[in-house]
């Protein structure tokens, strides 16, 4: 797999150093190099474009600015986003826009290498369920956990908190939940409606692990999670099939 990249960095010595690395990088294309990050919208808004080599601090635009322009949801179409950087202390805005990874400059280019091909193994991930839905795509969900994917089986989920930028997914034989950065509504549609519901704003549950229900709750193991006012209508209609 080939990946279109650009280099975006206002200090020329460091745009060059980048580009001359994807050069030698044989699964990535340049496609261009620009010193200004709203030069570089134009070009993403034209082209085909993968892979985003992103200064940030810029005086017309920063890295973190136009990493949320370009609107990224885990998982959907569009250029990734690797930053590299002189500062260490923006690696939190960095996971926040969802970016694949954080360069630290200066770095050579066996860590730049590193980046890439975490970021060839995300496009191969995504590669099969763009073009169609398979076995394999139905039983697991990738999901991003600080700067790698994390792949969980679905029959292994219990259910799914929704907090306010992150939401906690619960495993079975797992003490500890997974935290991924997401929402609650971009999960809900990859999982099917068949196998979960949605009871609360917060919750998300697998049906098959409910072990009991009262008027206003589920109980999942020792665990009773409310059923929201606009969500029992929905729930009773899928326990009336039952009843």
């Amino acid at each position: 797999m080939i990946l279109n990249c650009i280099a975006v960095d206002d200090e020329p010595l460091a745009l060059g150093l980048v580009c001359s690395f994807i050069e030698q990088t044989p699964f990535l294309n340049l496609v261009g190099r620009f010193s200004s990050g709203v030069k570089a919208l134009e070009m993403i808004h034209e082209a085909q474009i993968d892979l985003v080599f992103l200064d940030i601090q810029m005086p017309d635009l920063t890295g973190i600015q136009m990493a949320r322009l370009l609107d990224r949801q885990p998982g959907s179409a569009g250029p990734r986003v690797i930053f590299t950087t002189a500062f260490n202390n923006y690696a939190l805005e960095g996971f926040k826009v969802d970016a694949l990874d954080y360069l630290l400059k200066p770095f050579d280019y066996e860590e730049f290498l590193k980046a890439a091909h975490k970021a060839r193994s995300y496009a191969e991930l995504l590669q099969p369920e763009q073009r169609s839905p398979s076995a394999e795509q139905e039983e697991y969900l990738f999901l991003k956990v600080e700067y790698q994917l994390v792949r969980v089986a679905i029959k292994d989920i219990l259910y799914i908190e929704g907090l306010k930028d992150y939401v906690k997914v619960y495993l079975e034989h797992t003490e500890r939940p997974i935290l991924t950065l997401t929402s609650l509504k971009a999960l809900e549609q990859k999982l099917s409606p068949k196998a979960f519901m949605r009871i609360h704003r917060s919750y998300i549950v697998a049906l098959d692990r409910i072990s009991s229900v009262t008027k206003n709750a589920v109980a999942i193991g020792d665990l009773n999670i409310s059923i929201g006012e606009q969500y029992k209508e929905a729930f009773n209609g899928y326990l009336s099939k039952w009843l």
